[in-house]
């Protein structure tokens, strides 16, 4: 034991790079030059370490063609929005209501949930709430989502999103990792270890998530998960209250100097484990140890809200006061992408409608209508939307026939078949409608967008090329959109 001590000593003291995190680069530097590509930092023959790196800017620095947003925002409505009562409006199925959806079109609509084939009736059922049009392109939009219908010259309608995904988890993961099983890294991590970040005090790559309160599904970490992504690519929870980042803060007792020098001897030992195994999550490790320890400072300035002005609160509305709600959350969001966050990703779960419709539909709505027309317009007078993406919508949409007979409506069942999404700045579109579905809200006419054709989109706007960002991981190299996904040019401005 004590000669595999001294071994540990010996390597310590003779690593090259220790003089200069002792001088004050700090190891998150020294951790970034080797994500950076440039040198293994603790290996031998590597070259000098740079001492003003700044921040990492990841493995495409500036993107490989030209970028229009440099920032994203997706706002997944956890459990499936009804398009039927949101977005996509259809005057049939107001003269059919209480009519069988015709069987032509319901087999033409591909997979059907577990809870449909126990069906034998498929009644066909109104917008349960009355639409009105906005704007100067005359968008409907259901009176339960007037706020974004009173910004729907901003946005940009897809009304053709579609998935084979009917069941929530693997649907939900589908949506942000383009593959239904956990594993796959999320595409805000293919973001971060694409283009890193523009703050070095902040995570590149930011999650919070709210709820109604009849939520009936649950988010999954996978949505947000690295993968086979070094770890640190992973989004960073902000839960609600003061204390947004576990594990932050110092102990009771513990000082700013003494965790600091506390984290240094960690990473002394941290470099001599990298030097014996070469394993690059050691640099995973030692970058989000530092990152913790700057974020100690910077997480409470994002969070405190309490110097913005009234009129910046009241527009998302009374629930902005409260932490963990949706409003709290796209005004936190405002203020981490004036602060140059990379990707933001909010969810709201509660939107499993399959039963009490009446009551949970409208709660749902007034929970995230304000507030997302609010983060949209705030970014706008701000002049960050020019360059900020944002997305709005759920894994899949609903049925426009009922569950549970039209005499006894209770909800709506999962429809992967066609659904709408909307999509504000980062060089969209404003005031345009994309795609068309048919008369009974159910399949898709004209311009279907899959949920890769969304990433590949995405990911064009930020100035990445999907078919180009790739990642060596079992013999074979991985993309976000596998082997699928078109850009969406339709869309772009």
């Amino acid at each position: 034991m004590s000669s595999e001590h001294d071994l540990n000593k010996k390597i310590i003291a003779n690593l090259s790079r220790r003089s200069i995190v002792g001088a004050g680069v700090g190891l998150g530097a020294v951790a970034v030059a080797d994500l950076m590509g440039l040198g293994r930092a603790f290996g031998n023959g590597a070259a000098p370490i740079q001492a003003n790196l700044g921040p990492d800017k990841g493995l495409l620095r500036t993107g490989q063609i030209p970028a229009r947003a440099k920032r994203v925002v997706h706002m997944h409505m956890w459990g499936a929005v009804s398009q039927v009562d949101t977005f996509d409006y259809k005057p049939t199925l107001i003269k059919m209501h209480g009519q069988e959806i015709p069987p032509s079109v319901k087999n033409k609509g591909g997979r059907i949930s577990a809870q449909s084939n126990g069906q034998s009736s498929f009644p066909l059922v109104k917008p349960l709430w009355e639409y009105k049009q906005y704007g100067e392109t005359g968008t409907w939009a259901s009176e339960l989502m007037r706020h974004a219908g009173k910004i729907a010259d901003d946005l940009t309608f897809i009304h053709t999103m579609n998935t084979e995904h009917v069941n929530h988890d693997p649907a939900a993961i589908f949506l942000h990792t383009g593959f239904q099983l956990a594993g796959r890294p999320s595409s805000g991590a293919w973001v971060n270890y694409a283009l890193g970040t523009d703050n070095a005090n902040l995570p590149s790559y930011v999650v919070m998530k709210s709820s109604f309160q009849s939520a009936g599904v649950a988010a999954n970490s996978a949505a947000w998960a690295s993968g086979f992504l070094p770890s640190h690519h992973q989004g960073v929870d902000f839960r609600a209250g003061t204390d947004p980042v576990l594990y932050i803060g110092n102990p009771d007792g513990v000082s700013k100097a003494e965790r600091r020098a506390q984290l240094d001897a960690i990473g002394d030992l941290s470099k001599a484990q990298y030097e014996a195994s070469g394993d690059p999550e050691i640099l995973s490790k030692i970058s989000q140890y530092e990152m913790a320890y700057r974020m100690q400072d910077s997480v409470p300035d994002v969070s405190d809200i309490s110097d913005e002005p009234q009129y910046i609160l009241d527009l998302y509305g009374p629930e902005v006061t409260k932490p963990g709600t949706f409003a709290r959350n796209c005004l936190l969001t405002r203020r981490l992408i004036e602060r140059d966050v990379k990707f933001v990703q909010l969810m709201h779960v509660g939107w499993d409608h399959h039963n009490r419709i009446f009551d949970r539909h409208p709660g749902d709505c007034y929970s995230v209508d304000q507030p997302s027309a609010a983060l949209v317009m705030d970014l706008k007078q701000r002049g960050l939307l020019d360059d900020t993406l944002v997305m709005f919508g759920g894994e899949f949409g609903r049925t426009s026939y009922a569950q549970g007979g039209i005499s006894n409506l209770t909800g709506r069942d999962h429809h992967g078949g066609a659904f709408t999404y909307w999509l504000a700045g980062g060089g969209t579109k404003a005031g345009y409608h994309h795609g068309v579905t048919d008369e009974f809200c159910y399949n898709i006419e004209k311009d279907p967008v899959s949920i890769h054709d969304l990433h590949a989109t995405m990911m064009y706007l930020l100035g990445i090329d999907h078919k180009q960002l790739t990642y060596h991981y079992q013999g074979r190299d991985f993309r976000l959109t596998d082997v699928h996904g078109e850009v969406v040019k339709g869309i772009i401005a």
